[in-house]
């Protein structure tokens, strides 16, 4: 059984959104930040939408809804998180602000608290590093999105105590979520292929090899994937990409990770993805996914 009650999560994008939700529905006093008043306003908004659809899909009991949704607490100030038993962080790929945003932590959390980080490509050993706690530091990188992936790639850093990475493995399966353990090496197991992998699908969209459409009907019929790969950037926003290549790229040196010329432009010209309205496809609404 997890010793953890009251988590915090840092970031209140997509994927710092998706974390809050899988916490607050596995029953856990969950406290969001983000610097964004409109970010923590959406979550509520489309926390609510998202449930009320589980509901309607008999995925979750209509009573629920609202004990699920006191759960979450937001807060633009880092001191809120001061009784989390777990901070898990959900920022942009950053070491410098992670490092920042850590050292300030270990000043305001108790001793006992974890932090994990939800990076997809920097070093966990490297952030841990800056953090005041590095024996008490995990990465836990959820699959976007996190409120339907039930995926964690669970990462220690070299000075990671076993007894930290235990009581966050117990934690992420008290989540109902499915932990793998991974070392800490760059994109872990899902990034190592995804970054690169998509980075050439986008380059075959400025070849004109072939229509976003396409590359996504080719990918989703022929090998079995729930979304297409232009789809899965939408969701995850050209900007976020362009910070994954940067972060692959400038650890490993492959190709592959570099940031393609395509993603610069569409950030230039605002086509962010899903959150903008318009990426690879158009959107009308800018809905959390699954809501």
């Amino acid at each position: 059984m997890s010793l953890i009650q009251k988590v915090g999560v840092v970031g209140c994008g997509t994927m710092g959104s998706g974390i809050a939700i899988v916490c607050a529905r596995a029953g856990f006093e969950t406290y969001v930040v983000d610097a964004n008043d409109k970010n923590l306003n959406n979550l509520i908004t489309q926390s609510t939408d998202f449930f009320k659809k589980s509901i309607a899909r008999g995925k979750m009991p209509a009573d629920q809804l609202e004990p699920t949704i006191n759960r979450l607490h937001t807060s633009q100030n880092l001191s809120s998180l001061s009784q989390c038993d777990i901070v898990i962080e959900a920022i942009f790929e950053d070491l410098t602000v992670k490092h920042e945003l850590f050292n300030e932590l270990h000043t305001i959390c108790p001793s006992h608290t974890l932090f994990a980080s939800n990076t997809s490509t920097i070093s966990i050993t490297e952030i841990a590093g800056g953090c005041g706690r590095d024996d008490r530091f995990v990465g836990m990188h959820f699959c976007l999105p996190a409120q339907l992936m039930k995926l964690v790639e669970m990462s220690p850093g070299l000075n990671t105590s076993e007894q930290s990475f235990q009581a966050a493995w117990e934690f992420c399966q008290a989540l109902g979520q499915t932990p793998v353990k991974t070392q800490d090496t760059p994109g872990f197991i899902l990034n190592y292929f995804l970054i690169p992998f998509n980075n050439n699908a986008i380059r075959m969209v400025e070849s004109g090899i072939a229509s976003p459409e396409d590359i996504d009907k080719a990918i989703k019929t022929a090998l079995g994937y729930a979304m297409g790969p232009m789809q899965l950037l939408d969701l995850v926003g050209m900007d976020t990409q362009k910070l994954l290549c940067h972060a692959m790229y400038g650890l490993t040196n492959e190709p592959d990770a570099s940031c393609p010329p395509l993603v610069r432009r569409m950030i230039a010209a605002g086509h962010l993805g899903k959150k903008s309205g318009r990426g690879f496809f158009t959107y009308n609404d800018s809905k959390m996914f699954g809501a």
